[in-house]
Protein backbone atom coordinates (compact mmCIF):
# COMPACT_ATOMS: atom_id res chain seq x y z
CA UNK A 1 0.00 0.00 0.00
CA UNK A 2 2.91 2.34 0.88
CA UNK A 3 4.55 1.97 -2.25
CA UNK A 4 1.15 2.12 -4.08
CA UNK A 5 0.74 5.75 -2.94
CA UNK A 6 4.58 7.14 -2.90
CA UNK A 7 3.91 6.01 -6.52
CA UNK A 8 0.94 7.78 -6.69
CA UNK A 9 2.29 10.91 -5.22
CA UNK A 10 5.30 10.83 -7.52
CA UNK A 11 3.35 10.88 -10.70
CA UNK A 12 1.27 13.77 -9.51
CA UNK A 13 4.25 15.73 -8.32
CA UNK A 14 6.21 15.11 -12.01
CA UNK A 15 2.17 16.47 -13.51
CA UNK A 16 1.40 13.47 -15.45
CA UNK A 17 -1.43 13.69 -17.70
CA UNK A 18 -5.23 12.94 -16.10
CA UNK A 19 -6.65 11.47 -19.04
CA UNK A 20 -9.24 14.89 -18.77
CA UNK A 21 -7.19 17.28 -20.05
CA UNK A 22 -7.83 18.70 -24.15
CA UNK A 23 -4.68 18.42 -26.18
CA UNK A 24 -3.96 21.90 -28.08
CA UNK A 25 -7.05 23.32 -25.68
CA UNK A 26 -9.09 21.69 -28.76
CA UNK A 27 -12.46 19.92 -27.62
CA UNK A 28 -12.48 16.11 -28.81
CA UNK A 29 -15.44 16.81 -31.57
CA UNK A 30 -13.23 20.06 -32.84
CA UNK A 31 -10.20 17.21 -33.04
CA UNK A 32 -12.13 14.46 -35.52
CA UNK A 33 -13.71 17.57 -37.37
CA UNK A 34 -9.80 18.91 -38.06
CA UNK A 35 -9.33 14.87 -38.87
CA UNK A 36 -12.10 14.39 -41.33
CA UNK A 37 -10.97 17.87 -43.29
CA UNK A 38 -7.80 16.92 -43.63
CA UNK A 39 -8.52 13.26 -44.46
CA UNK A 40 -11.21 15.14 -47.09
CA UNK A 41 -8.36 17.76 -48.41
CA UNK A 42 -6.97 14.85 -49.61
CA UNK A 43 -9.12 13.45 -51.51
CA UNK A 44 -9.55 17.02 -53.56
CA UNK A 45 -5.90 17.23 -53.86
CA UNK A 46 -5.90 13.52 -55.75
CA UNK A 47 -8.83 14.31 -57.91
CA UNK A 48 -7.25 17.86 -59.00
CA UNK A 49 -4.09 16.35 -59.56
CA UNK A 50 -5.50 13.99 -61.90
CA UNK A 51 -7.41 17.09 -63.73
CA UNK A 52 -3.99 18.47 -64.14
CA UNK A 53 -1.93 15.38 -65.36
CA UNK A 54 -5.10 15.00 -67.76
CA UNK A 55 -4.94 18.15 -68.98
CA UNK A 56 -0.78 19.12 -69.25
CA UNK A 57 -0.54 15.66 -71.32
CA UNK A 58 -3.10 16.13 -74.00
CA UNK A 59 -2.77 18.14 -77.04
CA UNK A 60 -5.91 19.67 -77.01
CA UNK A 61 -8.19 21.44 -74.09
CA UNK A 62 -10.90 23.32 -73.72
CA UNK A 63 -10.52 27.44 -72.88
CA UNK A 64 -12.41 28.17 -69.72
CA UNK A 65 -13.17 31.81 -71.41
CA UNK A 66 -14.69 30.10 -74.17
CA UNK A 67 -16.42 27.46 -72.31
CA UNK A 68 -17.70 29.46 -69.00
CA UNK A 69 -19.01 32.57 -70.97
CA UNK A 70 -22.72 32.67 -70.81
CA UNK A 71 -24.63 34.12 -67.97
CA UNK A 72 -28.39 33.70 -67.60
CA UNK A 73 -30.61 36.21 -69.61
CA UNK A 74 -29.10 34.89 -72.83
CA UNK A 75 -25.98 36.92 -72.15
CA UNK A 76 -22.88 35.43 -74.58
CA UNK A 77 -19.67 36.41 -74.34
CA UNK A 78 -19.04 37.07 -71.24
CA UNK A 79 -16.41 34.76 -70.19
CA UNK A 80 -15.83 33.57 -66.10
CA UNK A 81 -18.53 36.36 -65.19
CA UNK A 82 -20.74 33.62 -64.15
CA UNK A 83 -18.62 32.15 -61.96
CA UNK A 84 -16.90 35.09 -60.63
CA UNK A 85 -20.70 35.63 -58.48
CA UNK A 86 -20.86 31.94 -57.35
CA UNK A 87 -17.29 32.77 -55.94
CA UNK A 88 -18.74 35.70 -54.14
CA UNK A 89 -21.59 34.16 -53.41
CA UNK A 90 -19.86 31.43 -51.60
CA UNK A 91 -16.92 33.61 -49.80
CA UNK A 92 -19.07 35.96 -48.78
CA UNK A 93 -21.64 32.85 -46.88
CA UNK A 94 -17.91 32.23 -45.48
CA UNK A 95 -18.14 35.78 -43.60
CA UNK A 96 -21.39 35.35 -42.61
CA UNK A 97 -20.17 32.15 -40.95
CA UNK A 98 -17.87 34.06 -38.98
CA UNK A 99 -19.92 36.35 -37.91
CA UNK A 100 -21.99 33.80 -36.59
CA UNK A 101 -19.16 31.56 -35.19
CA UNK A 102 -18.04 35.43 -33.08
CA UNK A 103 -21.96 35.76 -31.95
CA UNK A 104 -21.64 32.34 -30.50
CA UNK A 105 -18.46 33.16 -28.35
CA UNK A 106 -20.39 36.15 -26.80
CA UNK A 107 -23.21 33.46 -26.00
CA UNK A 108 -25.65 35.71 -28.56
CA UNK A 109 -28.24 33.38 -29.50
CA UNK A 110 -30.18 36.13 -31.86
CA UNK A 111 -26.99 36.69 -33.67
CA UNK A 112 -26.14 33.71 -33.77
CA UNK A 113 -29.22 32.41 -35.77
CA UNK A 114 -29.55 35.80 -37.78
CA UNK A 115 -26.09 35.13 -39.14
CA UNK A 116 -26.38 31.53 -39.62
CA UNK A 117 -29.36 31.89 -41.84
CA UNK A 118 -27.76 34.47 -43.86
CA UNK A 119 -25.08 31.60 -44.32
CA UNK A 120 -27.99 29.20 -45.67
CA UNK A 121 -29.05 31.68 -47.97
CA UNK A 122 -25.50 31.77 -49.25
CA UNK A 123 -25.10 27.95 -49.55
CA UNK A 124 -28.88 27.70 -51.25
CA UNK A 125 -27.83 30.52 -53.52
CA UNK A 126 -24.75 28.79 -54.35
CA UNK A 127 -26.20 25.74 -55.35
CA UNK A 128 -28.43 27.51 -57.27
CA UNK A 129 -26.21 28.90 -59.63
CA UNK A 130 -24.07 25.61 -60.02
CA UNK A 131 -27.21 24.06 -60.54
CA UNK A 132 -28.05 26.66 -63.84
CA UNK A 133 -24.45 26.02 -64.64
CA UNK A 134 -25.11 22.55 -65.16
CA UNK A 135 -28.06 22.99 -67.00
CA UNK A 136 -26.29 25.29 -69.71
CA UNK A 137 -23.43 22.61 -70.20
CA UNK A 138 -25.47 19.60 -70.63
CA UNK A 139 -29.08 20.74 -72.17
CA UNK A 140 -27.24 23.81 -74.36
CA UNK A 141 -24.09 22.98 -75.16
CA UNK A 142 -24.46 19.06 -75.33
CA UNK A 143 -20.93 18.80 -72.59
CA UNK A 144 -21.52 14.75 -70.87
CA UNK A 145 -19.04 12.54 -68.96
CA UNK A 146 -18.48 10.70 -72.47
CA UNK A 147 -18.81 13.35 -74.94
CA UNK A 148 -17.21 16.86 -75.07
CA UNK A 149 -18.04 19.18 -78.16
CA UNK A 150 -15.18 21.94 -76.80
CA UNK A 151 -12.03 21.92 -77.86
CA UNK A 152 -8.89 23.87 -79.49
CA UNK A 153 -7.25 23.86 -83.25
CA UNK A 154 -4.17 21.68 -83.38
CA UNK A 155 -3.30 23.39 -87.15
CA UNK A 156 -3.63 26.39 -89.51
CA UNK A 157 -7.04 25.94 -91.79
CA UNK A 158 -9.94 28.12 -93.50
CA UNK A 159 -13.64 27.19 -92.87
CA UNK A 160 -15.25 25.28 -96.28
CA UNK A 161 -18.58 25.88 -94.61
CA UNK A 162 -20.43 27.72 -91.69
CA UNK A 163 -22.80 26.30 -88.82
CA UNK A 164 -25.03 30.18 -88.50
CA UNK A 165 -22.83 30.28 -85.26
CA UNK A 166 -20.79 33.16 -85.63
CA UNK A 167 -18.62 31.81 -87.89
CA UNK A 168 -18.75 32.06 -91.55
CA UNK A 169 -17.27 30.14 -94.39
CA UNK A 170 -14.18 31.50 -95.20
CA UNK A 171 -13.22 32.66 -92.22
CA UNK A 172 -9.57 31.15 -91.18
CA UNK A 173 -8.43 30.00 -87.69
CA UNK A 174 -4.73 28.90 -86.18
CA UNK A 175 -3.78 26.62 -83.45
CA UNK A 176 -4.87 27.06 -80.25
CA UNK A 177 -8.61 28.81 -81.39
CA UNK A 178 -11.22 27.40 -79.50
CA UNK A 179 -14.06 25.51 -81.05
CA UNK A 180 -17.74 24.50 -80.48
CA UNK A 181 -19.56 21.49 -81.92
CA UNK A 182 -23.23 22.32 -82.09
CA UNK A 183 -25.95 19.70 -81.21
CA UNK A 184 -29.37 20.67 -82.69
CA UNK A 185 -32.42 17.94 -82.36
CA UNK A 186 -29.99 15.11 -81.89
CA UNK A 187 -27.95 15.74 -84.66
CA UNK A 188 -24.36 16.85 -83.92
CA UNK A 189 -22.45 19.49 -86.87
CA UNK A 190 -19.07 19.52 -87.19
CA UNK A 191 -17.96 22.41 -89.45
CA UNK A 192 -15.71 21.56 -92.88
CA UNK A 193 -12.40 23.20 -93.02
CA UNK A 194 -9.77 22.78 -95.76
CA UNK A 195 -5.92 22.98 -93.83
CA UNK A 196 -3.73 25.79 -95.26
CA UNK A 197 -0.50 25.30 -93.76
CA UNK A 198 1.64 22.31 -93.03
CA UNK A 199 2.02 18.62 -94.63
CA UNK A 200 -1.81 18.75 -94.68
CA UNK A 201 -2.29 21.72 -96.41
CA UNK A 202 -5.09 21.66 -98.97
CA UNK A 203 -7.05 18.69 -97.54
CA UNK A 204 -10.72 18.96 -96.45
CA UNK A 205 -11.08 18.10 -93.08
CA UNK A 206 -13.47 17.56 -90.06
CA UNK A 207 -13.51 18.76 -86.80
CA UNK A 208 -13.35 16.40 -84.05
CA UNK A 209 -14.19 16.69 -80.93
CA UNK A 210 -12.31 17.53 -77.55
CA UNK A 211 -10.73 15.22 -74.99
CA UNK A 212 -13.74 13.25 -73.40
CA UNK A 213 -11.73 13.72 -69.92
CA UNK A 214 -13.13 17.53 -69.83
CA UNK A 215 -16.76 16.22 -68.66
CA UNK A 216 -16.02 13.81 -66.95
CA UNK A 217 -13.49 15.39 -64.31
CA UNK A 218 -15.52 18.63 -64.71
CA UNK A 219 -18.93 17.31 -63.81
CA UNK A 220 -17.24 14.93 -61.15
CA UNK A 221 -15.32 17.20 -58.97
CA UNK A 222 -17.50 20.30 -59.39
CA UNK A 223 -20.26 17.88 -58.11
CA UNK A 224 -18.60 16.29 -55.50
CA UNK A 225 -17.80 19.94 -54.38
CA UNK A 226 -21.56 20.32 -54.84
CA UNK A 227 -22.64 17.31 -52.77
CA UNK A 228 -20.36 19.20 -49.93
CA UNK A 229 -21.98 22.12 -49.97
CA UNK A 230 -25.82 21.00 -50.33
CA UNK A 231 -24.57 18.79 -47.12
CA UNK A 232 -23.09 21.68 -44.98
CA UNK A 233 -26.72 23.17 -45.76
CA UNK A 234 -28.25 20.88 -44.46
CA UNK A 235 -26.16 20.63 -41.23
CA UNK A 236 -26.87 24.03 -41.11
CA UNK A 237 -30.38 24.16 -40.86
CA UNK A 238 -29.86 21.52 -37.85
CA UNK A 239 -28.11 23.58 -36.01
CA UNK A 240 -29.58 26.91 -36.70
CA UNK A 241 -32.86 25.24 -35.49
CA UNK A 242 -30.76 23.81 -32.62
CA UNK A 243 -29.61 27.74 -31.63
CA UNK A 244 -33.04 29.15 -32.18
CA UNK A 245 -34.78 26.62 -29.42
CA UNK A 246 -31.93 27.35 -27.23
CA UNK A 247 -30.46 24.04 -27.08
CA UNK A 248 -26.57 25.56 -26.89
CA UNK A 249 -27.72 28.00 -24.36
CA UNK A 250 -27.60 25.38 -21.46
CA UNK A 251 -24.63 24.08 -22.65
CA UNK A 252 -22.31 27.25 -22.20
CA UNK A 253 -19.59 26.32 -24.41
CA UNK A 254 -19.38 29.30 -26.61
CA UNK A 255 -21.88 27.55 -29.14
CA UNK A 256 -18.97 24.86 -29.88
CA UNK A 257 -21.44 23.07 -32.57
CA UNK A 258 -21.81 26.46 -34.22
CA UNK A 259 -17.94 26.52 -34.46
CA UNK A 260 -17.49 23.40 -35.86
CA UNK A 261 -19.92 23.46 -38.62
CA UNK A 262 -18.18 26.53 -39.27
CA UNK A 263 -14.46 25.06 -39.82
CA UNK A 264 -16.58 22.80 -42.23
CA UNK A 265 -18.15 25.51 -44.09
CA UNK A 266 -14.95 27.26 -44.64
CA UNK A 267 -13.24 24.27 -45.91
CA UNK A 268 -15.96 23.87 -48.58
CA UNK A 269 -14.45 27.89 -49.11
CA UNK A 270 -11.21 26.87 -49.46
CA UNK A 271 -11.98 24.09 -51.48
CA UNK A 272 -14.01 26.03 -54.18
CA UNK A 273 -10.98 28.43 -54.57
CA UNK A 274 -8.55 25.59 -55.76
CA UNK A 275 -11.38 24.13 -57.87
CA UNK A 276 -12.13 27.65 -59.46
CA UNK A 277 -8.25 28.28 -59.99
CA UNK A 278 -7.85 24.80 -61.89
CA UNK A 279 -10.92 24.60 -64.05
CA UNK A 280 -11.69 28.72 -64.53
CA UNK A 281 -8.56 30.32 -64.79
CA UNK A 282 -5.73 28.00 -65.83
Amino acid sequence: MAETLTHTDTHEAQGGWDGASQPFKASYGKLMMWYFLLSDAFTFSGFLIAYGTLRVSSPTWPVPDFVFSTFPGGIHHAPLIFVTLMTFILLASSFTMVRAVQEGHQENKNGVVFWMILTIIGGFAFLGCQAWEWNNLIFEESVSYHTNPFGTHTEYGTYLEGDGHDINAGDTFVPGDSYLIHNHEGEWHHLQYEVTQGEDAGMTKKQSFGPKAFGALFFCITGFHGFHVFSGVLFLLIICINAASGLYVERKNGYEMVEKIGLYWHFVDLVWVFVFLVFYLL
